[in-house]
């Protein structure tokens, strides 16, 4: 076979291999604000593993399926999420502050987190920023169903400030940050 040809094969087969680890190992998002601030800054580069509260199956309006989660692991108080705005599809980051069945006292208000054993349609999840001053959270968008939960924030793979130029800002300090 000729050498370039086994080279394109090779070439298809690690392009594959990538796009199916992304899809439903690990993946990379980018910290956009300063609601994660001072654990994320803006430009970091968050690696979420997929696989941390099992892996996602179905779910949404044009699944044929319904939403699922195979080898299935709990959520727990204090874990650092990715999750799918409900509404604009955008990835959010934040803390998780309330599991299903909790009560919290929210701006002086008792809420109760709604969960499958209460008679609600899924587990959800009371979801907070770092820095208070951030609005795209629970406060902002209430109880987040756990269909929208992509997994768990496992490191900062490397940083860059979004302001400098590609070859200058690179942030060193923040290559490889473990959670």
């Amino acid at each position: 076979m000729r050498t370039w040809l086994k080279f394109l094969i090779s070439l298809a087969i690690a392009l594959l291999v990538m796009v199916a680890f992304r899809a439903v190992g690990m993946t990379i998002y980018t910290i956009n604000g300063g609601g994660l601030s001072p654990a994320f800054e803006a430009g970091d580069r968050v690696l979420v593993n997929r696989w941390s509260y099992g892996l996602r199956v179905g779910g949404g309006d044009n699944s044929f399926f319904g939403y699922g989660r195979l080898w299935r692991q709990p959520i727990e108080k204090g874990d650092i999420l990715a999750f799918e705005h409900p509404t604009e599809g955008d990835i959010v980051i934040c803390r998780c502050k309330g599991l299903p069945g909790d009560t919290l006292d929210v701006a002086g208000e008792t809420l109760v987190v709604p969960s499958l054993k209460d008679c609600a349609d899924a587990d959800y999840y009371w979801l907070e920023s770092i820095n208070k001053d951030n609005p795209v959270d629970s406060r902002l968008l209430g109880f987040v169903s756990e269909e929208y939960i992509i997994g768990r924030v496992v490191m900062i793979a490397y940083s860059h400030n979004p302001a400098a130029p590609f070859w200058n800002g690179w942030r060193g300090y923040r290559f490889l940050l473990g959670m």
